[in-house]
Order: structure tokens, then sequence, then C-alpha cells
């Protein structure tokens, strides 16, 4: 498959604003493509280059990426510079700085999509003393044989940046009606990327062994599940009536979501972001052989912070001191951890994930042996409203953020956010009823006591409609000392010199991010704005919508990515919520 075809349906996706359009597109290139090939154009239309489980990332910084390119198009580096300022995107600098009058990519080997995949799965696995220097140099003999089109998509996929708009479930779309003759089996394909979390080998099996082949994925230990998602409702009454009036109320812990996955002596544990962060917990791991009697399951808990004299949960800010990759060890000692078990989707054998969740907490409760280290998330059952503010009352007494409700007769949906789960946190007086995750985009200098380090950060949500992320607030309030240091180190390799061709916004900070770092805020409520493009008008004609003051929570959210972020929808809806309870 020559890359220049890949390139051709590139520009046409880019230019498509309709998801028809879109998906008719991504068939025909489908379609097109050799099915031993089909993985590595689906991998890198998704912007990575293996299922995310895997932890291959490509890694190249903005200011390499310029570096290659100064090499490739022969411009000074002040050229170029001015030309990605202009463009605000280094595919568009690419197209026009090696458009102007270059010749040697005309005599050059022409690329094929498996060559631009394997060089940028070498340049991922390069590490160690002289990586940056190896893996540039792979990089720049890729755009050295590059035509100006080919370039502007291949250094966008280094940074990144693809920019197709196109949402793994559109290539749903598109490989049911390019493989399997029809969107009448999107719902096959979903249900097996959402229990092997591996689009790639979806398709692959579509184009080899048609929908049979596509309904033999099940689930399989050691690979993670997409999980299923919350809705929220702002009232114990509320989530009653649309659970029919029966639920399961849990605590919702204040740790970090994890899966697990045992397999005999072999535990492999998964974020929510289904990266794998085993060695974060040695300690979990060393519980579930313990304490887990099924020899092969999957399980999920929330890891959260402990007092061992007390058994008391601790805050979410205690945990984050075990997100590190060296030290492990003396972290454990000083922040020792329980796993809180809610839910079992696999277990000797059987699939749990179609069961109801009476079921599922029936075989929780029959394998696992509690103690004070691995427990069952408690949970009691009701058709009282009066009940659920009490228990929720209770859970926040005991050091958790709230309750999620459960409809007892739901399934596990993989993937999918329903109103089988729906969230209950607490109300507070003076400010929103849920805390909001947004994305940092911006930073703004401080001044005075915050002289030298940034005095607010520009936060964004995600609109998934449009694959972008709408600014929404600028935030100021709730920054540590030991916060103002060290979220600057984070976001450091994510800094821009341009707009983010997916950030929309109005003002302009002094610094900008590329979307990344997640963080969680409260507000104390939900305005129009003029000058925040976040729900823009979604409530009125030319207004978008804005928190008003803003304030950090004190928890990063690095295990979510930034397409886990609150959406505008859900913002859209607490705002409308929020003024039908003050009409109220």
């Amino acid at each position: 498959m020559k890359y220049a075809a890949v390139v051709e349906s590139y520009e046409k996706l880019e230019a498509h604003t309709g998801r028809l359009a879109i998906t008719e597109t991504l068939a025909g290139l489908l379609k097109e493509t050799p099915k031993e090939e089909l993985p590595m154009l689906v991998y890198l239309t998704q912007g990575k280059l293996r299922p995310d489980y895997e932890g291959v990332e490509l890694g190249i910084a903005e200011k390499y990426a310029l570096r290659v390119l100064q090499v490739a198009s022969g411009k000074p580096a002040e050229h170029v510079r001015k030309a990605y300022v202009e463009s605000g995107d280094i595919g568009t600098a690419a197209q026009r700085l090696l458009g102007e009058g270059r010749q040697g990519a005309l005599t050059s080997d022409s690329l094929t999509l498996k060559r631009v995949y394997d060089t940028f799965f070498v340049i991922a696995k390069t590490s160690g003393e002289g990586s940056i220097e190896s893996k540039l140099k792979e990089l720049a003999s890729l755009i050295a044989d590059a035509t100006a089109e080919e370039a502007k998509y291949i250094l966008r996929t280094a940074m990144g940046e693809l920019r197709l708009g196109v949402a793994d479930y559109t290539i749903l779309d598109a490989c049911a009606v390019a493989l399997l003759g029809g969107k009448g089996h999107r719902k096959v394909l979903e249900r097996a990327y959402n229990v092997s979390s591996d689009l790639g080998h979806v398709v692959e099996l579509a184009a080899e062994k048609g929908l049979d082949g596509v309904k033999n994925i099940h689930v399989q230990v050691g690979k993670p599940i997409r999980p299923m998602l919350a809705e929220r409702l702002p009232t114990a009454q509320g989530i009653l009536d649309k659970m029919g009036g029966d639920v399961v109320m849990e605590y919702k812990l204040d740790g970090e979501r994890a899966q697990i996955h045992k397999d005999g002596d072999k535990v492999q544990i998964f974020s929510r972001r289904l990266e794998l962060i085993t060695p974060t917990y040695p300690d979990v791991v060393e519980y579930t052989k313990k304490y887990v009697t099924s020899k092969k399951v999957i399980l999920e808990g929330e890891v959260v912070a402990v007092n061992v004299e007390t058994g008391e949960y601790l805050p979410f800010q205690e945990l984050m001191h075990r997100r590190r990759k060296h030290g492990i060890a003396e972290m454990m000692k000083q922040y020792p951890v329980a796993v809180n078990f809610f839910d079992v989707m696999f277990s000797d054998g059987e699939d749990f994930t179609g069961k109801p969740y009476t079921q599922r907490r029936a075989e929780l409760e029959r394998i696992v042996k509690q103690n004070e280290f691995a427990r069952l998330v408690p949970a009691q059952r009701t058709k009282s409203a009066e009940e659920i503010e009490r228990y929720m009352e209770e859970a926040i007494t005991q050091g958790g953020e709230g309750l999620m409700v459960k409809d007892p007769k739901a399934a596990y949906t993989a993937g999918a956010r329903g109103f089988g789960w729906i969230k209950l946190k607490r109300e507070y007086r003076s400010e929103l009823t849920d805390t909001i995750d947004l994305v940092i985009v911006g930073a703004i200098h401080g001044r005075g006591r915050r002289a030298g380090v940034y005095g607010a950060y520009l936060l964004a949500a995600y609109d998934p409609r449009k694959d972008n992320f709408p600014t929404i607030t600028k935030i100021g309030t709730g920054f540590s000392d030991e916060d103002l240091q060290a979220i600057p180190k984070l976001l450091k390799p994510y800094e821009s010199e341009v707009k983010p061709p997916n950030v929309e916004s109005i003002l302009v900070p002094d610094v900008w991010y590329r979307p990344k770092i997640v963080i969680e805020t409260i507000a104390s409520e939900i305005t129009l704005s003029p000058i925040y493009p976040a729900g823009l008008d979604s409530v009125r004609k030319g207004s978008g919508l804005a928190l008003r003051f803003p304030k950090f929570t004190g928890k990063i959210r690095d295990e979510k990515g930034p397409d886990d972020a609150t959406t505008v929808k859900e913002i859209v809806e607490m705002y409308r919520t929020q003024n039908k309870k003050i009409r109220e």
C-alpha cells in the first residue's frame, strides 16, 4: 500500500465535515488496503501504534519535530518557526516549506504504509543514551523520501496531532460498511472492540474471517476491557425514578480505578485509560494473589490510600505519591493502599459482563476473602430516596466522594456511558453538585507572590462531536506551593509555541499546551460567557459557558486522558440542572 494513497484519503477526511462523508471515505480506504496492513492503517488513523494497554508511545516533542523539518527543508530555523507560528500546525508548515521548489522526494523511494508504520515503531521502541538523535534520524529518513503532502501527515503523526476528526466509532462504522456489508453489523464490531480494546485486531479479523470471526472475540484475561461509565443526576429521587425505584448504593471512593487481571500467579493491573500500571502497585498484586480465590479472573476495584492503624480511607492526593517509577518499595511503606473491589467481568472461564449486577456482586462475595487490604466496596440495596441521602452522608463521613448508584438488573456495558450506573456526589451549599475534570491548555505568568511560576491556567472541556477542546475557564485558586512547582514540570513536554489545532479559544495565554494533563475542579456555578467557546450557542446564541469562581481540588487526574475530561454536553446539562434548581 502506497502511503500516498493513505494521504489522499486523509486529505479528504480532513476536508469533510459530515459523518456520512467521513465514513464513506474511510470505508473506501479500508477496502483499498491489503488485509495484512489493515491493523497498521487503523492504529495510525487512531493516532497510535498499538493498543493503549501495550504502552507503545511515539513521543516526539515539538522542538525536535521542528528540527527535523528545518533539516529537511533546508530553511533557516527562524523561517521554519515563522511558518509554524503562522499556520498553527506543523503539518501545514511542512507542506508549505517542502513544497517550495523541493526536488529531493521526486527521485527518492516512494513511501509505503508499512515503511511509515515500521519506522514509527522503531522510533517508539528506541530508548537509552543517544535515543533522541536516533529517533530524529529515523524520522528524517521518512521526511527525506516524502512528498510535501506526505510530510504533512508524518509530522502530525509524530506529534500526536493527526486532526482527521475520526473517532474510534467512525472507524467501526466504516469497517461495517467496507468489510461486513453494512452498518447493521456495527453492534457486533463495537462489542468486540469494547471487550478487547484492540481496534486494529477487530478490523483485521473482520477482513480475514468476516462476521463469525468478529463474534469470536471474547473477554480474555490479559486484555483489558474498555470500562463501563456512569451518567450523573443531581437528586436521589431522580435516580430512583430513572432506575425504576429499586437500586444498589455503593460508596464512590476517592482513589484510582483499576482493572485487575489474574492468571494463576500472574497479575496485571490496568488504569482507567487501559495503561499497564502493575509496577506502581506491587502490594495490590500480592493482595490479589492471596485473597482472590479464582485462578483466572478480571476484576475492577478502587485502589485507595489507607491509614493502616485506623483502616480509614485517605484523600486521593496521598495516593498520588505512589505514581512514580522509582522508590516504589519506600512509597509502599509510607503510603499503604487497599484495593476495594466493585465488579467482576470474568471468573474461571465464565464471562460475567452480560449478567446482571446482582449476580456479579454475588460472585465477588464468593471469590474475595475480605480483610483490611482487599475488600469489597460497601454496598446496600434500597427503594428509598431518604436512605440514599443517608448512605451518601455515611460514605462521605468514611472518606468517600459520594455514591455510585447502580441498577441491580443492569449488565456490565463495556465502553459505554449509560444509566446502569449513576453518580451522586456531595451537594455543596455554595458550589456545584459535582466536580469537573478539565484539560490544561494554557498558562498565564504569575505576579507578586507567584512571580516566577504560573499564576493561572487556561482550562478546556472535551467536545467529542468536534473532537476538540473548547476553553471554559481560567483557574488560579486551590494550588499549594508544591502544586505550583510540580504542575509546570508535568506540562513541560506538551508546551507549544502556537495554539494547538485541536484547542478552541478566544483568550490567548502566555504559554500554550497540547491537551494532555487533566485536573479536577469545583466552582460556585456555571454561567453564560461571550469569551469562552465551550457550549457556544447551545444555551444562547453567541454565548458559551464558563465556570464562576473555579478552584483546583488538588487532584491531577493522570489516570484520565484528555478525551476522558468532562464533555461539553455534560457541562451544558449541569448548567440546565443548576438553573432548574434555582427556579424551583
